[in-house]
């Protein structure tokens, strides 16, 4: 039963890390409409009726064609994007609604269907007509499917949201926001603060956006008082380690808006789930009753992005709530991390292993991604993906090969091979990623070492 609701957790996890993925690359772009949105509509801090006309097309248009194509991108690289952008076209086209959720569905579908094209077809392209192939299948997969969406997609995503949004009114019209704190701030413990933000209130936020001017939606996940009252607590009432670690934590979760950098201090004593819910309950109450509300998605979550988007004359109620959602979760905190500094002997150690679970939750450490790297992306690496993948796969191990252009590689990319004339490029590319340098992609030798290095990761227990 306990290995069921891991697994479970776990595809939560990666299902929210896929939307988080689509949305957060793009965060630029929604700020920029969010600034011109405050600035300059009626309400705005400088009104002018010809800059504000850029606010319709860019949520209407460009936000949702950003997002599929960076989810079609995510799925297989510039042709996946390429295609999920043209599918997620179809989707828009006649809505008066943003279609995030639009983009969210064709945007990946578009990268699924020209990937398995590509992994059926690739093979048995005759040589010299790749590009011939590439480019006609992309163009015809991707009309097929804004044709599609136009007709199927389009009209069951705008009844969902209706749905949806209906939800939420009755929800707002009966006074019961708050509430959804008990919902929101577990789910941030659990890493789904992403999938959360980005993928449901962000959506509903914009939106709300269009007929009011600003949102509630868009405080309700990114308030950072809930936290910053754990932190405190710790501050004033732990020892040792845990609370030499504290004051760095504040600046970078307040300041910095990084929210997971309190979430092992919760982890370690999981009775603060209880402060957080009561802090971000306090919160959105204030909000609720002083009308507080951002004009786009703060990300990430730091005092100064939310008041870099609150409207004109909003200010005071955006403060107003995160102060008392910090005091409140502070006080609830206060006889927790008493009792829970009583029955520690080292707190430093604690918290280390919270951290260590942390990591657990987060599946860091594992090895999900492999990318093999060659000028084009398609020839000697495509070789190599699939002899990889053999090998993988005789091993019992499930993990995802891909190719692509050294100069394009994927940045969920957590190892790359490439040969060795190539090997900086790739680094420059993908820094974050471990790197293989070979010369033989059909026969390399390093292929065994992978393996056998992978095999033995999988077989180390989790540390919780």
């Amino acid at each position: 039963m306990e290995a069921v609701a891991m697994g479970t957790r776990a595809r939560i996890q990666k299902f929210g890390r896929f939307l988080s993925g689509m949305v957060m690359p793009n965060i630029g772009a929604f700020i920029a409409w969010g600034l011109i949105t405050a600035m300059f509509i009626p309400t705005g801090w400088l009104p002018n009726p010809r800059l504000s006309e850029l606010v319709g097309p860019m949520i209407l248009y460009l936000l949702p064609l950003l997002i599929g194509f960076t989810g079609g991108r995510m799925v297989w690289n510039i042709r996946g994007g390429v295609v999920g952008a043209v599918a997620t076209m179809g989707v828009i086209v006649g809505a008066d609604i943003p279609m995030f959720l639009g983009a969210m569905i064709m945007g990946p579908i578009g990268g699924i269907l020209i990937k398995k094209f590509d992994e059926a077809v690739e093979p048995h392209v005759p040589v010299g007509f790749e590009m011939l192939v590439n480019n006609f299948s992309a163009g015809i997969i991707g009309g097929l499917l804004a044709i599609l969406s136009l007709v199927t997609i389009n009209p069951a995503v705008v009844a969902i949201t209706v749905v949806l949004q209906a939800g939420v009114d009755v929800i707002v019209s009966a006074g019961l926001l708050p509430l959804t704190s008990i919902f929101i701030e577990p789910g941030k413990i659990l890493f789904l603060n992403n999938a959360i933000n980005h993928g449901i209130l962000g959506p509903l936020g914009a939106a709300q956006v269009q007929n009011l001017g600003q949102s509630i939606y868009f405080l309700l996940e990114t308030n950072p008082g809930p936290g910053l009252g754990i932190l405190l607590a710790y501050f004033f009432f732990s020892k040792g380690g845990v609370k030499d670690s504290t004051p760095g934590s504040v600046i970078i979760h307040f300041f910095g808006g990084i929210h997971e950098i309190y979430f092992p201090y919760v982890l370690m004593n999981p009775a603060l789930i209880l402060a957080v819910i009561a802090g971000g309950m306090s919160g959105v109450l204030v909000f609720v009753i002083l009308g507080a509300g951002a004009v786009a998605t703060p990300s990430p979550g730091s005092i100064i992005a939310l008041m870099a988007v609150a409207p004109r004359g909003g200010h005071i109620a955006i403060l107003a709530g995160i102060t008392i959602s910090t005091a409140v979760s502070f006080f609830v905190a206060m006889p927790f991390v008493r009792s829970f500094t009583r029955r520690q002997i080292d707190g430093g150690k604690t918290l280390d292993e919270a951290r260590n679970q942390m990591k657990a939750i987060k599946g860091l450490g594992a090895v999900r991604k492999i990318v093999f790297a060659c000028d084009a992306g398609m020839g000697s690496s495509a070789m190599g993906a699939n002899r990889l993948k053999k090998k993988l796969k005789a091993a019992g191990l499930d993990v995802a090969v891909e190719h692509a252009s050294v100069d394009d590689i994927p940045q969920d990319a957590q190892l790359v091979i490439s040969h060795v004339n190539l090997t900086e490029r790739a680094r420059a590319a993908a820094p974050q990623a471990r790197h293989f340098s070979i010369t033989n992609f059909v026969n390399a030798p390093e292929y065994d070492d992978i393996v056998k290095e992978l095999a033995g990761q999988a077989q180390e227990p989790a540390t919780v």
